[in-house]
């Protein structure tokens, strides 16, 4: 009703000024007097008339709704209600300020994790499942994250773990903090382009910096265990990461391809699937160990079978040896007994050939003296399946047969063994053969684990994880992840940067001194912003470990402007070298950083409009 009466007055106060009489018709319809009428009379009769006037336009003004009051009452709407009037809109201010509430909320959840004196939190599934863990991706993989520019952001930070294996962390604390300076730029009236454009100059002059900055210390084995004991220290409590730390850099040493001298860039990089992880819920997580070998998650199916083999040739076969159905659908008939006797004997004929070749080929490379010290035994893994049958006559010939093998373990089978996988039993040879000095089953529980250890020269290994329960295994699992991508990511960059903030504080003095200066124009309240950003990975950094922040980041910054590199220890809180203490960050994960923080800081800051894309469900 209301919005009827203020359209009607609306019309009627347009029609008024179209059609507003001249001074001839209000004479004529002697609303005006004329010129002959005496002058006082008619001054005030136009006074009035006057005051009529205004008080009809102002009360018309008056009643003339907003342009928020007709949006709300449906009569004026923007280009995308007037398309989709279900859409959902926040423009201007609003969307910079809802990015900038999600980007920040989103970071003081992680913030606390960052660092070997991070907390740990707690994840419940819908069923109840709890999930203890303080690793970033994990974190941001299995939560639910509804606001949007949030869910970008965790999504760049489990990239960043992908490409590099660290930094996820880090990287949703920049970005925070990115928004969080560019916001209370943007409040004193500066456009947002020119923060991104600050931005965009401050990351060009992170990058070279980042290349000036590096270390390219010795990558001897003590340097590669400090690395590996930085990235699991943060996930793990410190006596369990020195002892992983040393078979992280033994697992990653043993897989490394041999390196050509003249001609680094065309070596093989780094495979880290040939590091086999395998779980064991037994005993502690101090008990977790690098088995040189591999280890079999199955056991030998027949009870005769020797449970320990030393001095054993391994032939790994590709061959079935039981009866298989054809690989097209067909069917046998028979009229009687005798005939299905015969269709079962002639199966058996043919396995039984294949049985017999191998027996053969086994005495032949095991002809020793029954109690000869070097006598050879004779393994057999196999990726296809083995019937009962031929698994006894396989034990009656003292052979441990392992059947349906995974198709991974047959590759490592070959470069820890040695040999040549074969798909036929015929034309055996000796050199088709690996070797292990000793194979045994471990039998826990109702699980059977096999070891195939002490061999020459493994290019595969196994790191053995133990503990008292799932989650401790899950924890351990995902920390050795990051340890070995850190030591493969220092061995292929052959480069590393001073941890423990230290590049954050050069970096941070860097863009506000000479970078600052030589940039011209507004810019420079972006790249003043992007400088005071990195101060967040220190200050984080000093809050989890119970410092004074300010205190903490004023005696790195007058460490900084003599001229040291410097970090915060983390067991004082006072500035110390981190070259000396060996503590050091990954040259690609400080670059991805970089590269990935600035971006979606300048694309969310560029968003001027959120709207809720897709089509309704009804």
């Amino acid at each position: 009703m209301s919005a009827s009466l203020d359209r009607k007055n609306t019309q009627k106060l347009e029609n008024f000024i179209i059609h507003r009489p001249s001074k001839t018709d209000l004479v004529e319809k002697n609303i005006l007097k004329s010129s002959s009428t005496a002058p006082s009379l008619v001054a005030t009769q136009l006074s009035l008339e006057k005051h009529q006037l205004e008080d009809t336009l102002v009360k018309d003004l008056i009643k003339r709704p907003t342009p928020q009051q007709l949006k709300q009452r449906g009569i004026l709407k923007s280009g995308v209600e007037l398309i989709n009037p279900q859409a959902e809109r926040v423009r201007r201010a609003q969307a910079l300020a809802v990015n900038t509430a999600g980007s920040i909320g989103l970071a003081n959840v992680v913030k606390s994790n960052l660092g070997p004196r991070g907390t740990i939190k707690m994840l419940v599934d819908g069923a109840g499942n709890l999930k203890m863990t303080k690793d970033g991706k994990v974190l941001l993989s299995e939560m639910q994250i509804q606001n949007p520019t949030a869910a970008l952001i965790a999504r760049t930070a489990v990239a960043q773990d992908d490409q590099c294996g660290d930094g996820t962390t880090s990287v949703v604390l920049l970005v925070g903090e990115l928004l969080k300076q560019a916001e209370r730029v943007v409040q004193e009236g500066v456009h947002p382009r020119v923060i991104a454009e600050g931005f965009e100059v401050a990351k060009k002059e992170a990058l070279t910096f980042l290349d000036s900055y590096r270390q390219k210390p010795t990558l001897d084995r003590s340097t590669l265990i400090n690395i590996a004991y930085t990235s699991l220290a943060t996930k793990l409590h410190s006596s369990l990461a020195q002892q992983l730390a040393t078979s992280v850099v033994d697992a990653v040493l043993s897989i490394k391809p041999s390196s050509n001298a003249n001609d680094e860039l065309l070596a093989d990089p780094i495979d880290l699937h040939m590091v086999e992880i395998m779980k064991m819920q037994h005993k502690t997580d101090t008990d977790t160990r690098l088995v040189k070998g591999l280890v079999l998650d199955h056991g030998a199916r027949h009870p005769d079978m020797p449970k320990r083999v030393e001095n054993a040739y391994i032939l790994t076969l590709n061959v079935s040896l039981e009866y298989e159905k054809t690989e097209v659908n067909s069917s046998f008939f028979y009229s009687s007994a005798e005939q299905r006797e015969k269709l079962v004997e002639s199966e058996r004929k043919h396995v039984d050939a294949k049985l017999k070749k191998i027996v053969e080929f086994k005495n032949f490379v095991c002809d020793q003296q029954v109690d000869a010290k070097d006598k050879k035994n004779f393994v057999i893994i196999n990726q296809k399946g083995i019937d009962p049958m031929s698994l006894d006559i396989l034990a009656k010939n003292g052979i441990l047969g392992l059947r349906r093998a995974k198709r991974r373990n047959m590759e490592r089978l070959q470069l820890i063994c040695g040999g040549t996988a074969q798909n036929s039993v015929d034309d055996l040879t000796p050199e088709a053969l690996g070797y292990a000095g000793l194979v045994y089953e471990h039998t826990l529980g109702e699980d059977k684990f096999t070891f195939v250890e002490e061999v020459k020269d493994p290019k595969s290994v196994t790191l053995l994880i133990k503990g008292p329960n799932q989650h401790t295994i899950n924890q351990i699992n995902d920390a050795l992840r990051d340890g070995l991508r850190s030591v493969k990511n220092a061995i292929e960059d052959d480069s590393l940067i001073p941890g423990a903030g230290a590049f954050e504080i050069a970096l941070s003095a860097h863009l506000a001194g000479p970078v600052k200066k030589a940039t011209k124009g507004r810019a420079k309240l972006g790249v003043e912003a992007f400088a005071n950003a990195m101060l967040v990975i220190p200050k984080t950094l000093a809050a989890n470990g119970g410092f004074d922040i300010q205190d903490a980041i004023v005696g790195l910054q007058e460490e900084q402007a003599e001229g040291h590199i410097v970090g915060l220890d983390l067991k004082s809180g006072e500035p110390f070298d981190p070259i000396v203490e060996g503590v050091w960050d990954n040259y690609r994960v400080k670059r991805h950083m970089l590269a990935s923080c600035s971006v979606i800081a300048v694309n969310v800051l560029s968003v001027d409009e959120m709207l809720k894309a897709g089509r309704s469900a009804k």
